[in-house]
């Protein structure tokens, strides 16, 4: 009975697997998969940027930079979180790959364009920057891991940190670390002293979800 109804199942599974619902293999996504978590996940970042937007704080990494650049000139986040990025991309290419580059271009393109799209779906009438901070670092820590699940990223310093690691042997966590205290100490010249230490508490959450969540042995980034 068992051996009858097996060529059938697998048949079947190879007739969805070609019209590009899912994979077989659990080490691969379809163009669809990836699609789907790629967007959602992006859904994901841009509502903890928002909640961060709300009350004026920053994160690590690139979206600190231009929550800085957003704060100092009151331009768009969403277009100085886009080109920020864009010296990163020659890096991504060249160390990681056109396909991840091109998966990240698009994380990024879908990220910007949302939160600048949110506010006309959600307002908030009274958020506290603890519970921003928290809830940020939360939901922007869960939308990179989707996205290092389906082998894209937001870009920006990582890319740098692991290439200067394979280049001069320089960790990339030192440079990670020291690239996000530059942003916070420049935040003491356009923000509130304690506007930055909640950011700090938004980017220890990010970073520790980070750590704890994400394993290389179990969801690899770049193949």
């Amino acid at each position: 009975m068992i051996r009858k109804e097996w060529p059938l199942a697998q048949s079947e599974q190879v007739q969805k697997r070609s019209i590009g619902f899912y994979s077989a293999d659990p080490s691969k996504h379809t163009p669809l998969e990836d699609t789907q978590g790629i967007f959602i996940s992006a859904m994901t970042v841009a509502l903890g940027l928002y909640f961060l937007n709300q009350v004026g704080l920053l994160t690590s990494g690139t979206a600190g930079v231009a929550f800085l650049l957003h704060y100092a000139f009151d331009l768009p986040f969403g277009l100085l979180f886009f080109l920020v990025n864009l010296p990163f991309y020659y890096l991504s290419f060249k160390r990681l790959g056109l396909g991840f580059s091109l998966k990240t271009f698009v994380a990024i393109l879908v990220v910007s364009v949302i939160t600048e799209l949110e506010r006309r779906f959600l307002v908030i009438e009274y958020l506290d920057p603890f519970w921003a901070a928290l809830l940020g670092g939360i939901l922007i820590g869960y939308g990179l891991l989707g996205m290092y699940r389906h082998r894209a990223s937001l870009g920006g310093i990582g890319i740098l940190a692991i290439y200067l690691q394979d280049r001069f042997k320089i960790p990339a966590g030192l440079v990670q670390l020291g690239f996000d205290l530059c942003v916070m100490v420049a935040a003491f010249f356009v923000v509130s002293p304690v506007t930055v230490l909640w950011s700090l508490v938004s980017a220890v959450v990010l970073n520790l979800l980070l750590t704890i969540n994400h394993r290389s042995d179990r969801y690899i980034v770049v193949r």
